[in-house]
């Protein structure tokens, strides 16, 4: 992980001189904006990931002795299929029509959210994937 952290926080440095130039130079606000946005978001990537590497055991992407091998094994859990995300995507996709079609929509797609995302929180309390 800390060759990671290193990556993003080198990538912060590189977007917060490049958001400097690009504002300065073409005195248009909305890409220096995203600039610098991009700039804070790689800041805490790699703030976050130089954190978590001092108190993890050091990878075997950190090591200069060692082989694809050396990092196999379980690598975390991973969900198993879910429609909740679908259900997501369409109450979403409602409440973005809501902004073009007229803010009625919006009494629609908010139980359609709402559904989506109560079930993809609190998937693993119900059904096959209950904790025994």
């Amino acid at each position: 992980m800390k060759v990671q952290g290193k990556i993003f926080i080198w990538l912060s440095a590189f977007l917060l001189a490049m958001a400097a130039v690009y504002g300065l130079w073409s005195k248009e606000p909305v890409g220096t904006t995203a600039l610098f946005l991009a700039f804070g978001l790689s800041l805490m990537v790699g703030y976050y990931l130089a954190f978590t590497a001092r108190r993890v055991d050091t990878g075997a992407q950190d090591r200069e002795d060692a082989d694809v091998a050396d990092d196999a094994g379980e690598l975390g859990f991973f969900s198993p299929h879910s429609w909740q995300p679908l259900a997501l995507a369409a109450g979403t996709s409602l409440a973005f029509m809501g902004v073009i079609f007229g803010w009625w929509l919006m009494w629609f797609s908010a139980p359609v959210i709402l559904l989506g995302l109560f079930g993809w929180v609190f998937e693993y309390y119900h059904g096959e994937n209950q904790n025994q």
